[in-house]
């Protein structure tokens, strides 16, 4: 049995029209039989069937064919950007009368919106990061998809908008994985990043929710977030004039809204050297916060600390990983207020999120004064260590016991 997740990308890489049906994924599934396409559902189940002779190559083929003859990607020198944007694209819509639609995939390009579109008048939209990758034994995979469907619905409810089912998410998410598998990079190469965005694209002229949202998730292939490469330590700097959320603000919803504003702080540190900021609490200018993109840890023997989950900052799902990580590698987690001059004394530091993975903190600059953390351009040892931890268990080099990783092809 060939799941219609897998059907429908072959039809989309091979240009023949075919709607997606994330909802009907339980108990739907289409069968080869003597080459042809043909449908089969449970009793009851309203199927549309697109086209009923296609010829198709066995899932096989598909599986180990010619995925990276197609795009003309340098694999050993991906940033992370568009350059290498992804062929197709998911998008659904959702209304009042009709709730969320199936969802389709269809070539990566521009998107119908009236200029009176809510998003860009008042904001109203979120997005999440993940990322795709070849394991070792050369399945693609993903990574605690579960985990991102939660903050995602979390983040529609704060900003009043309809919440997309688990279900139709994760697979939303495959579908796109599995159509786009030429952009995933060779094992050890990269990752094909995904960028799921929900966002009120109906048109409004007063302040209220959009009356129509547009759930779309776009990838491209990338490698490291930062510049100098993946285990290159960064420098940060610390913010003492803006802050990046206040108590009862957005700080912990991936709002769009939420990073543009950091864009002033960031790239003034960049011009003077720096990597990214560190972003101080907004009631006592005392306690680390995030970093622009990403959570922040401090380590001191075997002890590491991060801030809490108090509505400032975001939960993200590294983060989260890495916690339980560590623990299981028998260090004392902390989620405790963290003052920016014990991150001063601190032996290590580093920086987690689905961009970055995990990412050594090469020095911290606090009022004028710079606390060196690493030597000679390497990453610290505990950085390297929850970094492999973590990236053993994405790629399969190592156990996967609480089946965070997801196979999509």
């Amino acid at each position: 049995m060939v799941s219609l997740t897998h059907v429908s990308a072959y039809l989309l890489r091979h240009r023949h029209d075919v709607t997606y049906f994330p909802q009907m994924q339980t108990g739907l599934q289409a069968r080869l039989q003597n080459t042809h396409l043909k449908y089969s559902a449970p009793a009851g189940t309203n199927v549309t069937v697109l086209s009923h002779s296609l010829r198709l190559r066995p899932l096989s083929a598909l599986a180990q064919g010619d995925r990276r003859t197609k795009p003309n990607i340098d694999w050993d020198s991906l940033g992370f950007g568009l350059k290498d944007v992804a062929g197709s694209m998911y998008t659904a819509t959702w209304t009042e009368e009709k709730g969320w639609d199936a969802g389709s995939l269809q070539p990566y390009g521009p998107i119908p919106m009236m200029p009176s579109a809510q998003v860009l008048n008042y904001g109203q939209a979120i997005f999440e990061g993940m990322k795709a990758q070849y394991t070792v034994d050369g399945r693609i995979v993903i990574f605690r998809p579960d985990k991102n469907a939660e903050r995602f619905a979390a983040g529609a409810q704060r900003l009043s908008m309809p919440v997309v089912p688990e279900a139709q998410f994760v697979n939303a998410v495959k579908s796109v994985v599995a159509s786009n598998a030429d952009w995933v990079p060779p094992q050890g190469k990269g990752s094909m990043y995904l960028r799921p965005v929900l966002m009120g694209s109906g048109p409004i002229l007063g302040l209220g929710p959009a009356p129509s949202y547009t759930f779309l998730i776009y990838a491209a292939a990338v490698g490291s977030y930062f510049k100098g490469g993946q285990l290159t330590p960064i420098d940060l700097i610390v913010e003492e004039h803006f802050h990046r959320a206040a108590p009862g603000g957005m700080g912990g919803t991936k709002a769009a809204g939420n990073y543009s504003p950091v864009l002033v702080t960031q790239l003034n540190a960049k011009k003077n050297g720096y990597s990214d900021v560190v972003y101080l609490d907004a009631k006592s200018d005392t306690y680390l916060e995030e970093v622009s993109s990403c959570n922040i840890f401090i380590v001191k023997g075997k002890t590491i600390k991060t801030p809490p989950l108090q509505g400032t900052i975001l939960p993200g799902v590294t983060r989260r990983s890495i916690i339980e990580l560590a623990r299981l590698r028998g260090y004392t987690v902390e989620e405790v207020p963290v003052p920016v001059t014990e991150a001063m004394e601190a032996d290590e530091v580093f920086t987690t999120g689905t961009a970055v993975v995990v990412s050594s903190v090469g020095s911290l600059t606090y009022q004028g004064n710079k606390k060196q953390y690493t030597q000679n351009g390497q990453p610290g040892n505990v950085s390297l260590e929850m970094y492999t931890a973590l990236t053993d268990i994405q790629t399969g080099k190592a156990a996967d016991p609480a089946d965070w990783v997801v196979k999509v092809l």
